[in-house]
């Protein structure tokens, strides 16, 4: 295939990163691609929370609209940042492999996060991370951060904050991990659904960029993102960037484990399951119904 595939990406450090790694794999594969850099209203808002600007959805939004007036062929995102439901007529056509899901903890001293006073202030804007912190270290104080990795770095560094939390995948993606305190294991704080897999969106319809988007995926990271995005698709339209929701899944001999996590936004009061199995389908609804269960409806509405 020698075809040319417009790529469209946000135009972050981190988001470049992304669109040029399916690029490199993409041109391995015959195709010669072209990087178009598209600015979304997450990238413009970063004076407001997420949620008052639509949620995670602001950032893949002028993406959409770009793959459907055919501008681009395929948007790259970082699957955590893409609403469990992805509209009409759009599909996930392809994922790469998974980097470290893990978070990780920055503080500039090297102070472990257990060993923090009481008082410090924590920047993360993550309702999910919020809860674990809050449930874990109650004395810490947590505030909102926006930004890209440089961004939220830069603030920690003017003394804004005495440690924050970022994705570990970023970090390393972007050759920063020697900033990197420690990171949470996934028992200490479990990840948000899709982290540290780049996805491909195209249109359901583009039979073409579709192909090019399963010319490079990673069937075992496509089974545990769609393992962890259908628990979320259990809960329909209940679930907005105000929840404290964390779904991971890993395969190890053929045995899949999910991980899940439920909580109120302070983190006073949390669900948490676990469960394996061979059967992907079967799993994902005894996931559920444990989460359901054990109150994750009431916490989503407290």
């Amino acid at each position: 295939m020698t075809g040319l595939i417009r790529i469209g990406t946000r135009g972050s450090q981190l988001a470049l990163w992304q669109a040029n790694e399916v690029a490199k794999k993409l041109a391995e594969g015959g195709y010669r691609t072209e990087i178009v850099t598209v600015k979304t209203t997450g990238d413009k808002r970063q004076d407001v929370s997420l949620a008052s600007v639509g949620g995670k959805g602001v950032f893949i939004k002028e993406l959409e609209e770009e793959l459907d007036r055919g501008e681009i062929d395929i948007a790259v995102h970082s699957l955590k940042d893409v609403p469990s439901i992805v509209p009409d007529p759009f599909t996930l056509a392809g994922f790469l492999k998974r980097a470290d899901p893990r978070d990780a903890w920055v503080q500039l001293d090297g102070i472990p996060i257990a060993e923090m006073r009481p008082g410090a202030v924590i920047g993360t804007s993550a309702p999910r991370r919020r809860a674990q912190i809050m449930s874990r270290f109650p004395h810490l104080k947590i505030e909102p951060i926006r930004g890209n990795v440089e961004t939220r770095i830069s603030k920690a560094r003017a003394g804004l904050y005495d440690g924050i939390v970022l994705a570990s995948a970023g970090l390393i993606r972007l050759g920063r991990d020697s900033e990197i305190t420690s990171y949470f294991s996934i028992d200490e704080m479990v990840p948000a659904a899709g982290q540290g897999i780049i996805t491909i969106e195209t249109r359901a319809d583009r039979e073409d960029a579709r192909a090019a988007a399963a010319a490079i995926n990673h069937p075992p990271s496509e089974l545990a993102a769609r393992c962890e995005r259908s628990v979320l698709q259990r809960f329909g339209a209940q679930l907005d960037c105000y929840s404290a929701v964390a779904v991971h899944a890993r395969t190890e001999k053929n045995e899949i484990t999910i991980d899940a996590f439920f909580a109120d936004c302070d983190g006073a009061r949390s669900i948490r399951t676990t469960h394996r199995g061979r059967d992907a389908q079967k799993l994902i609804g005894i996931v559920y119904d444990d989460l359901v269960s054990k109150g994750a409806m009431e916490l989503l509405h407290a």
